[in-house]
């Protein structure tokens, strides 16, 4: 079946569905009524869904032959963001706005489901669907994980809308994908002192302030890859001429596969230690595991490569060049099973999270083909 073609025989109640989603954003955690609607949709098709963590669902379509069983991933979270876009399907809810396209993916999900759901009985094998909450903040991956969602799913496949793909158009990245994230947490300690007698002190802030100088430069030395270390908060002191005894620093470590995340964690461990030791200081850090990133395995690439040139053509599925140095939490379901994570041309140059983001309904037709295709394919695969 041409899912491309086929597509086009849902596409009206399809982008009646992304406009319902669209206007109705919900963040985080919050996702109720975004829920209750993708399993009201489901159902009147005819597909089975079970609700987990409260707001995250997993549609099943079992197929009419044995096989294995696959899954698709789709986030379905927006963000704190006031539309601008000036679309006539635009927010209804102030101050927040699917800026991000997870509208397109839960559609797209949709999509996919509606084609493979009409030729289930052709299906050797299972596909799971997994409407996943709260990717933009805390992750809701692993916690649908956790909780028990894959079973015995061989794979994993997802995808994200991207600005800078035109519409129709695929893109697909080997390897090193999309960078980890983890938050880091410095206190450093010293002993209070008149400003007039600093040497009878101890700064905890000349301290955080040499630490923050070499934290910043450590990826040229301790990473093999683009790393990125950023500083973004400071506190320290509560008056100008009293030498501070205690300084709070934050910031934030994007590194690219696990080499380099867990090099740059040792290294920002040691320089923190070494350099409180010669102020005299004492300093704590505190490292909270954020994302692990996205590092897609070469044969399942390959062969979502392969797939959507057979869908969509040779001109239409090009190769990423460059890793993205943001954050996306699909790699707990592929570090859980396998799969890959390709992009969406948007149609839409906006960036990602602005108050204009829009991508275009096109997009949405490209990607339910896509995922449809990609799914049909691995179940068929040897």
């Amino acid at each position: 079946m041409n899912y491309r073609e086929e597509i086009e025989k849902y596409k009206e109640e399809l982008f009646a569905i992304r406009r319902h989603i669209h206007e109705n954003p919900e963040i985080g955690n919050e996702e109720f009524a975004t829920c209750a609607y993708i399993e009201e949709v489901l159902k009147g098709w005819g597909i089975p869904t079970v609700r987990i963590l409260d707001t995250a669902v997993v549609a099943k379509i079992r197929g009419g032959l044995p096989g294995k069983t696959v899954g698709l991933r789709a986030d379905i979270d927006a963000l704190p963001v006031t539309e601008k876009t000036g679309c006539d399907f635009a927010s209804k809810i102030p101050g927040k706005m699917h800026a991000c396209g997870h509208d397109v993916h839960t559609t797209a999900a949709l999509g996919a489901a509606r084609l493979l759901n009409a030729e289930k009985e052709q299906l050797k094998g299972t596909v799971k669907i997994f409407f996943q909450p709260n990717e933009e903040y805390s992750g809701g991956a692993k916690r649908m994980i956790d909780a028990g969602c894959m079973g015995d799913t061989a794979a994993v496949f997802g995808a994200h809308v991207d600005p800078n793909l035109p519409e129709g158009t695929i893109g697909v990245r080997y390897g090193k994908f999309y960078a980890s994230s983890d938050v880091l947490d410095v206190t450093t300690y010293g002993k209070s002192a008149h400003g007039a007698t600093p040497e009878k002190g101890i700064n905890a802030l000349y301290t955080m302030a040499d630490i923050i100088l070499k934290l910043v430069e450590l990826p040229k030395t301790a990473a093999e890859d683009h790393c990125v270390l950023t500083i973004g908060t400071l506190e320290s002191g509560t008056a100008c001429n009293i030498v501070p005894n205690k300084a709070v620093a934050s910031g934030i470590l994007r590194a690219l596969g696990p080499k380099d995340r867990a090099s740059m964690k040792d290294a920002a461990k040691r320089v923190i230690d070494e350099t409180a030791e010669k102020w005299g200081a004492r300093a704590e850090l505190v490292i909270n595991k954020s994302y692990d990133g996205i590092v897609n395995p070469e044969d399942d690439t390959a062969f979502v490569e392969e797939t959507l040139k057979g869908l969509l053509g040779d001109d239409h599925v090009v190769r990423i060049q460059d890793p993205l140095m943001i954050s996306e939490d699909f790699g707990c379901f592929i570090n859980a099973s396998s799969g890959s994570f390709y992009h969406i041309g948007a149609g839409c140059s906006k960036p990602l999270h602005s108050d204009t983001f829009l991508p275009t309904e096109g997009a949405l037709l490209t990607a339910a083909a896509a995922h449809a295709a990609v799914l049909k394919a691995y179940l068929e695969r040897e």
